[in-house]
């Protein structure tokens, strides 16, 4: 992802994130053999805060940082940076490096684990992500609405040049995406939107009526593409996942503009509204565990 797609970048609401990380590490021990002692003027919602913004910015560095780096892209004392360092590196959420410097650390894949073994319908799609991959040649994402923000919760890579970008966790932004398109004509209650929509290319279309035209268009039929719109050379077609008569998930492929052309705009919708139906299918023949997680935890 692109450094200046950032505000995109989060999983989770900061309050939530605040108590995963809460409960993973004692801030507030200089000795984890010694009782915590909260200084009354500490806000311990500030400082989980902090530690989380130097999660993603280890997690969007290209390689390790040391304390003076790190506190000087977030505007932090290096006292207060090194503390917080330490503290997370005693639960395994960050690690150093051979030279000293620090990176994300294994616990988070851990985390991450965590959070995939609750959405059943990872697991009941990754068969077919990966099938419709392999025949097509590129990346297939599976996208969810999870606390009003769109996030790709898996992928399988295909072999184009988007076998990297979006990574599983990250957020897409609404009025730009194929994805986006398919929740405002679908289920517009479950994901928030800008007021004033960001042009991220020139291709963007951030004017409402223009936007609600296009919204209408894939209400229609059931399927949304973007061309060029978030990225530059970034061709997109998405179809939506129903649950019930409701949307619950999309699955969209992802392509260089030129190669989707050559392959064929229609011939890759097929593709994607294929693996939809799939998924569609296997979610009514499992439907008492998806009905459960899926009422309790995407709203």
């Amino acid at each position: 992802m692109l450094r200046g797609r950032a505000s995109f970048d989060r999983l989770f609401h900061i309050n939530e994130l605040c108590s995963v990380i809460w409960n993973h590490v004692d801030i507030t021990r200089a000795d984890s053999s010694r009782p915590s002692i909260r200084r009354p003027d500490v806000d311990p919602q500030s400082t989980v805060e902090k530690a989380v913004d130097i999660l993603f910015h280890l997690h969007a560095a290209s390689e390790p940082q040391g304390v003076t780096a790190i506190g000087r892209s977030l505007g932090l004392p290096k006292s207060s940076t090194h503390r917080l360092l330490a503290a997370l590196g005693r639960r395994g959420l960050v690690e150093r490096s051979d030279r000293g410097q620090y990176k994300t650390g294994t616990a988070l894949i851990a985390l991450g684990l965590g959070a995939l073994e609750r959405e059943p319908i990872v697991e009941l799609a990754r068969s077919v992500l990966e099938e419709t991959a392999g025949t097509v040649g590129e990346t297939i994402f599976l996208v969810a609405a999870r606390s009003q923000r769109l996030v790709v919760i898996d992928k399988a890579e295909g072999t184009g040049f988007l076998r990297a970008s979006p990574q599983v966790g990250e957020c897409l932004p609404v009025h730009a995406t194929a994805v986006g398109k398919l929740y405002l004509a679908f289920a517009p209650d479950r994901v928030d939107t800008e007021p004033e929509p960001t042009p991220f290319t020139s291709q963007t279309t951030v004017a409402a009526d223009a936007l609600a035209g296009v919204i209408e268009d894939v209400r229609e039929n059931a399927l949304a593409t973007s061309d060029e719109e978030w990225m530059s050379g970034l061709g997109v077609v998405a179809a939506p996942i129903l649950f019930r008569g409701r949307m619950v998930a999309a699955v969209a492929i992802g392509a260089a503009a030129a190669r989707l052309k050559e392959i064929g705009t229609d011939a890759v919708a097929e593709h994607v509204r294929a693996a939809a139906a799939r998924i569609e299918a296997r979610l009514t023949a499992d439907k008492s565990e998806f009905a459960r997680v899926d009422g309790e935890g995407s709203k």
